[in-house]
């Protein structure tokens, strides 16, 4: 049976017949991905999938592949003209399947209904390692936070043990790391060119492993740190923990940041520096991309995808996060400097999502990984341009941050009242560290004006913020500012929704069991938090992700800065208590009442 080519126009491949019936022989790349395909900006694959299309090349996509049968879904398209390209999908695949407790997931949001089992665990290493198999000649570009986080030595808490660069266990012969536009655009340049893809050892943003007697290309502009090995690190955790503190701080520069060297085995691995920022030009190139804004037809007779209808009529302003709080891996894939789209290519996106069949008026979120940091950047380039500090809002906000917030509240009005939006909300967590005078100086009127048109207009009943912890010395080594300062941000809260008669609540995020959080923290945190009258509901337990700060602190015990030794909650009995403090208001007795 042929498919009739008007069923496929627009998609990217996800079957031979698809393919055929686009007139191909084969495609240029195969992209297996984790995740299923939803052709949308805010799903990775769909986004690097719709570059190598740009860049003029012919791309099929296999989401959830079958690696427990026969492998025909590593088989059905063949070999590639040039190269395989895997990818976990938009989450690590270890968050995905485990809670903290270590405990199997029942779900998984990026899959269709919602249902677990359609990717194992590490899907990188495990597709990779398929392909190589079956065909050992094609190679295999890795990307997607799970490589990208592990393209060193990294502590994995699943195994709870050093693991080598995803390189190494998985086989690829490339990965991108962080967001893979830059790098792969110029991969797929050089590709055209008829460069070899074994002479691709100078590309920004890539990690290789090489034999270990193989001396490294020389580019005049770079210059080499090479690293404990990763034998040393599992014999000193101080080795590993000097590793880290390089890794973070060439992580952060964006001029004259080091190419990274780490033996392993017979060999070393090899992590290029990093491209600079993308230009707003560039960044909303991404966004330009054709994109269908919805599941492919493939899953037109399954389930919701639920990390889909979650997103569908959200939209994305920004990337990178400044903030570098310890636990957190934003910085380290998507960038510390933040990257924003150009007014005309969020309206674009929004008159796109108008038409949406679905659409009854309500955008669920005008945001970022930080929702309010859009449009900041340094004044004078150059002093960013050689800074390598992880923060540049804490302990202090960096006098040369500009923290203005008039581009963000001109856009938010412009939004808000365009014909058909009824609604448009803010559903991504807020700093409210920039627009508070007492913790950002240079505060003003913009700053002021932003917190009133985000309560009045864009709330949607509850406004979402993340204090983590009321501990002053957890907080220090999460990276995060006093608790006071939540407690300031609520009095003006109450004093807004008191005024305008808005029945609105403040929804604050806690972490319990991060590195120095001890249970007598706990019963003060719990009593902090009662005595503002707020019941916590979002509340994580701390899981050691692999490349952050909080999760070398929880293997090495000690901080890798200051090598001061650090409490840390190991005990999984331990772990539950602390989180049970945060639910006081559910309890039954008075075992969380202070005596």
């Amino acid at each position: 049976m042929k498919l009739n080519p008007e069923s496929v126009s627009g998609w990217l491949p996800t079957s031979v017949k698809e393919m055929e019936a686009l007139g191909w022989d084969e495609p240029d790349v195969i992209l297996f991905s984790g995740d299923a395909y939803i052709d949308h900006p805010s799903f990775g694959p769909a986004v690097i999938a719709r570059v190598m299309e740009d860049e003029g090349f012919r791309v099929a996509i296999v989401p959830q592949p079958n690696w427990r049968d026969d492998l025909r879904d590593f088989k059905k398209f063949g070999k590639p003209g040039y190269f395989f390209g895997v990818t976990a999908g938009n989450m690590d695949s270890m968050v995905n399947h485990y809670t903290a407790a270590k405990r199997l997931r029942s779900d998984d949001a990026y899959s269709p209904g919602g249902k677990a089992g359609f990717r194992p665990d590490y899907p990188t290493i495990v597709y990779t390692r398929i392909l190589k198999q079956l065909y050992p000649d094609v190679p295999v570009v890795a990307g997607g936070i799970e490589a990208s986080m592990r393209r060193l030595t990294h502590y994995d808490y699943w195994k709870d043990r050093l693991e080598p660069s995803i390189l190494t266990t998985s086989g690829a012969d490339l990965l991108i790391y962080g967001m893979g536009e830059q790098p792969l655009r110029e991969l797929i340049r050089l590709l055209q060119k008829g460069i070899p893809f074994k002479s691709l050892r100078t590309l920004p943003q890539t990690a290789f492993f090489a034999p270990g007697d193989q001396p490294l290309p020389r580019v005049k502009a770079w210059h080499d740190i090479e690293l404990h090995s990763y034998e040393q690190c599992c014999t000193s955790k101080k080795a590993f923990s000097d590793n880290f503190v390089h890794f973070e701080k060439e992580s952060n520069r964006i001029r004259s940041a080091a190419r990274l060297t780490e033996p392993s085995g017979n060999g070393k691995v090899i992590v290029n520096p990093p491209f600079p920022p993308m230009t707003e030009a560039e960044f909303d190139r991404s966004f330009d991309l054709p994109y269908k804004y919805m599941p492919h037809p493939r899953y037109l007779k399954k389930d919701p995808v639920p990390a889909y209808e979650m997103i569908k009529f959200s939209v994305n302003l920004h990337r990178g996060c400044f903030g570098g709080c310890s636990f957190c891996a934003i910085a380290a894939h998507q960038g510390k400097q933040v990257v924003s789209r150009s007014k005309r290519s969020v309206m674009q996106e929004i008159s796109k999502i108008i038409q949406h069949p679905e659409f009854r008026g309500v955008i669920t979120d005008l945001g970022g990984p930080s929702a309010n940091m859009y449009r900041m950047s340094g004044q004078d380039k150059e002093m960013c341009l050689k800074c390598s500090r992880p923060s540049c809002i804490w302990p202090s906000v960096c006098r040369n941050l500009d923290t203005d917030h008039g581009a963000l509240l001109s856009l938010y009005k412009t939004v808000r009242n365009i014909p058909g939006i009824k609604k448009a909300f803010v559903g991504s967590g807020v700093r409210y560290d920039l627009f508070l005078p007492e913790s950002n100086p240079a505060a003003g009127r913009t700053e002021k004006e932003y917190f009133e048109e985000l309560v009045k207009h864009h709330v949607s009943g509850r406004l979402k913020v993340a204090p983590e912890h009321t501990d002053a010395q957890v907080l220090k080594l999460m990276r995060k500012v006093s608790f006071d300062l939540f407690r300031k941000l609520k009095v003006r809260f109450d004093e807004i929704i008191k005024r305008e008669n808005l029945n609105y609540g403040i929804v604050p995020y806690f972490i319990s069991s991060h590195p120095g959080s001890d249970e007598e923290g706990m019963k003060r945190l719990a009593d902090e938090v009662r005595s503002l009258g707020v019941k916590p509901e979002q509340v994580q337990d701390f899981t050691p992700t692999p490349m952050t700060l909080s999760t070398v602190i929880y293997y090495t015990g000690f901080d890798p800065y200051t090598g001061r030794k650090v409490y840390v909650a190991r005990d999984p009995g331990e772990k539950k208590r602390q989180k049970e403090y945060f639910f006081w208001y559910r309890q039954k007795t008075n075992r969380f009442r202070r005596k």
